[in-house]
């Protein structure tokens, strides 16, 4: 099969056809080949079956261009062979390239207002810098790191016609939802253009019979299981209030009910996705079941937005729990807590959701004043039952039990559902309610977020409280004590921050070496990068690095997350 190769280009004039023997030596061009009459025939076999090739020089005014045809036996004079490598080191790449010059950005504004109209765009500099960091971003970048424009688009067209447009410029692009960015994913180190999805909040189609919802990715899911509790139906993934479908596929998030249904990828079925040069894909269609081909669901689902963009989710949905109630329940020591937990996992007790807090954080609970109820200060459990008044009953009974076994302390439960609700707001809370622990109104946050075998949560609890109370700072552990995942929440100034950021680096060590992992739901941004090849090696991560340069090789979708692709430390 003959292939085509270009080798230079100076200029574009009008180009004439002349032999190779025409090129002057001020060209600096090899020779292609050393017989000249190779030149001027076809491709031609030979007896072995192998095929000669043939090209040429074409010359105009200050221009040169060689082509040369060649067959696949044979290797190009002056030009690397094509890669066929299946990982894509760090070391072999090139920094990407963007065009943010200020006329670059104001003719791609004016195209965006033409899409949008001008309530479509936003370039407010205080908007520009929320977008980029948050309180809880790990070192807070806006007054380096904005985007140069926010845009709102409606549709998945619109989301198209815009990465099309950031395409042809090369303008890098970040997607919005709610906006947490634990691990700076949303940071603009490039200054990329905003794509908000606040404007994508519509639930599109509800299956009630066939148990699943189409939504935008702006819906909350709060919102979502409002609507949804109306018709008896639940989606479970629960993290923080105010996250938004989008950014919940795009992390992988879970929350507190995982340790009984699962986390987001369980419950996605399809996606519509945008793909970095605007091209749109539907990675399946709605059974709940399928085998065909690839499971391009999954691929995207805790991709972090660089891969693609999602613009429509398919989710399942199941029944909404009855009468839910919760239990509180206080130890002695975070062993004690946890041993109380194993028991319960162990005997198979079908809570719907099993959290750990710290002495720390329930102190936090009791100061916030988001609370009605106080709780003793102790390492404590909140549990989550639900089903017919009496298997609830029966669950606590089975809890306590154990509890006791493990030197609880106190147990409080829900006695009816406005109780229950009161002891589960200081739960989803609890992250607001740490803000209580800062010494002063410019302290900064920095979490870890490491996943362990359950049997060694604890462990991991106790050495980290203990590393934060040496190096003087404040902090508080919590944890999905079900499935393993627990939250150190460090607060610091800037003189302190090398402080911080050492012990988040040793506890993301400690949680390699229990055979966990640095991120059990808050994904890798910036932050957990480095980290990532000392807990999947580099192998690995140069495979994601491969994937990343075949659905987007000019870098465009949030550049610079997960892994990296320059070694400029500054990104």
């Amino acid at each position: 099969m003959t292939r085509l190769r270009l080798f230079r280009l100076l200029a574009r004039p009008q180009l004439k056809r002349v032999s190779h023997l025409q090129t002057l030596p001020h060209y600096h061009f090899r020779r292609l080949i050393s017989q000249d009459s190779e030149l001027s025939r076809p491709n031609k076999k030979t007896s072995d079956g192998s095929e000669h090739f043939f090209g040429g020089v074409f010359i105009g005014a200050g221009a040169v261009l060689t082509v040369l045809f060649y067959s696949d036996g044979l290797s190009l004079l002056g030009n690397a062979p094509e890669a066929t490598n299946s990982t894509t080191p760090l070391a072999s790449l090139t920094a990407p390239s963007y065009n943010l010059s200020d006329k670059n950005i104001h003719d791609a504004k004016n195209e965006f207002i033409a899409l949008l109209g001008k309530d479509g765009i936003d370039d407010d500099l205080g908007a520009r810098i929320s977008r980029s960091s948050t309180d809880w971003s790990p070192a807070p970048r806006g007054d380096l790191d904005r985007p140069c424009l926010i845009v709102y688009p409606t549709t998945t067209e619109d989301v198209s016609n815009i990465v099309k447009i950031c395409h042809h410029r090369r303008i890098p692009v970040i997607g919005f939802g709610g906006g947490t960015s634990l691990e700076s994913t949303l940071a603009a180190i490039h200054g990329e253009v905003c794509i908000d999805f606040r404007r994508m909040n519509k639930v599109i189609e509800v299956h009630d019979k066939d148990l699943d919802v189409i939504v935008q990715p702006g819906v909350g899911y709060v919102e979502l299981n409002e609507m949804l509790g109306k018709v008896g139906l639940f989606f479970p993934p629960d993290p923080g209030p105010g996250a938004q479908i989008g950014g919940m596929i795009s992390q992988g998030c879970s929350g507190t009910s995982a340790y009984r249904y699962g986390t987001v990828k369980d419950w996605v079925i399809g996606l519509t996705v945008v793909l970095a040069d605007g091209t749109v894909i539907k990675t399946r269609r709605r059974p709940k079941k399928s085998s065909a081909g690839y499971d391009l669901t999954r691929l995207f689902v805790g991709s972090e937005g660089t891969l693609g963009l999602v613009t429509e989710a398919t989710l399942k949905l199941t029944n909404k729990p009855e009468n839910v109630r919760v239990a509180v329940a206080a130890f002695p020591s975070n062993h004690d807590a946890v041993n109380a937990a194993v028991k319960i996992v162990q005997k198979g007790v079908p809570v719907g959701a099993l959290e750990l807090l710290d002495g720390i954080s329930m102190k936090a609970i009791n100061n916030s004043g988001y609370c009605v109820k106080d709780f003793k200060e102790a390492p404590s459990l909140f549990l989550k039952f639900s089903g017919s008044e009496n298997v609830v009953q029966e669950q606590i009974q089975q809890v306590r039990a154990l509890s006791k076994e493990s030197n609880c302390l106190s147990f409080q439960f829900g006695k009816d559902e406005a109780e229950s609700d009161a002891f589960w707001h200081a739960r989803k809370t609890m992250l607001w309610s740490l803000m209580t622990l800062k010494r002063n109104p410019g302290d900064k946050f920095i979490g870890t977020d490491n996943a362990v075998p359950i049997s060694r949560l604890a462990d991991i609890i106790d050495i980290t409280n203990r590393k934060i109370q040496e190096s003087g700072l404040v902090g508080a552990c919590c944890g999905h004590v079900g499935d393993g995942n627990v939250h150190a929440a460090i607060f610091y100034d800037e003189v302190e921050k090398e402080k911080a950021e050492k012990i988040v680096l040793e506890v993301e060590r400690l949680g390699i070496e229990m055979d966990g992992t640095i991120t059990g739901e808050h994904g890798i941004g910036l932050e957990k990068r480095d980290r990532l090849v000392d807990e999947l090696g580099k192998d690995s991560v140069d495979t994601m690095r491969r994937l990343k340069l075949a659905l987007d090789p000019l870098c465009l979708l949030n550049p610079q997350k997960v892994v990296r692709l320059t070694t400029n430390t500054r990104l």
